[in-house]
């Protein structure tokens, strides 16, 4: 299977030569699938420190893991030449996960791929990718990402998720390192030049370096808390990228069911007034 680094690479050669928002363009059919197997112990072991998951050797997979697993998968697809969309400068915008139940982490996964649809969007065009989990052939997990190709549009509708939501009580205060984008990527495989350094991120329009959409919304979730595989699903929206380092305030509701993640202005009030780069939902079990 063609690597994220491979992927990454043919990305950066083929966008070029790619035109989002041209009328008439269409996904590809493909489906890519991963063999059943399951997560290998010392990688999920690793990713669950990083992310603040109870360090377990068995129990439930996170519920973004296997998201994480298929993710090669979906570069693979994004990344090739049938593919309408350039792969730099896409934006991970907003995610949601399923699961049908608790996924023990000795379960073997086949883990599926396939671009869903194409969406207007006011500020250029998105795609949605979608991911399955099956055991024994049934569906058991499911994710879908819409990622943004920002360009030139005539459309007038309004983000997908747009954020009407009250103002949460701050709970806990995270200090991010400037390295945590490298430490993840080397977790996650994701090793996209954005998250890696100062120098890196520039080339892209970033200050600095910035944090993974994907360990923001699993940090969040590690917070959540509850018993192992309580969580049944979740929303995410990505409002605005954390700049590393950083020190950002997770908050959330009484039940830990409506989630956000933000800088607090420089009065370090907690009252929310700061800049917001995450807002997320989760429903439970139980």
């Amino acid at each position: 299977m063609t690597s994220l680094s491979t992927s990454l690479v043919r990305g950066a050669v083929t966008s070029p030569f790619k035109h989002p928002g041209r009328p008439g363009a269409t996904l590809p059919t493909d489906r890519l699938t991963l063999p059943a197997a399951p997560a290998a112990p010392g990688p999920l072991a690793a990713y669950r420190r990083i992310c603040g998951f109870p360090a377990t050797e068995s129990g439930p997979l996170p519920l973004t893991y296997p998201h994480v697993l298929a993710f090669p998968l979906a570069m693979r697809l994004m990344t090739a030449r049938r593919f309408p969309l350039p792969v730099v400068g896409l934006v991970h915008t907003w995610i949601e996960i399923v699961t049908q139940r608790p996924v023990e982490s000795d379960e073997a996964l086949e883990l599926t791929v396939y671009a869903e649809e194409l969406t207007p969007h006011r500020r250029g065009t998105e795609v949605t990718m979608v991911t399955e989990a099956r055991l024994a052939g049934a569906l058991v997990w499911e994710s879908r990402s819409g990622y943004l190709s920002r360009h030139a549009t005539n459309a007038t509708g309004s983000t997908r998720g747009a954020d009407g939501s009250p103002t949460l009580p701050a709970v806990a205060e995270w200090r991010l390192p400037g390295g945590l984008g490298r430490r993840y990527g080397a977790v996650s495989g994701d090793r996209n030049p954005i998250h890696l350094h100062p120098l890196t991120a520039r080339l892209f329009g970033f200050p600095r370096a910035i944090a993974h959409g994907m360990w923001t919304v699993a940090r969040c979730l590690a917070e959540a808390g509850g018993q192992p595989g309580e969580i049944r699903s979740v929303r995410a929206d990505f409002r605005a990228p954390v700049l590393l380092p950083a020190t950002v305030t997770y908050a959330a509701d009484p039940a830990g069911n409506a989630f956000a993640l933000r800088s607090e202005s420089s009065s370090g009030s907690g009252t929310g007034s700061g800049r917001v780069h995450l807002t997320g939902s989760v429903t439970r079990t139980s």
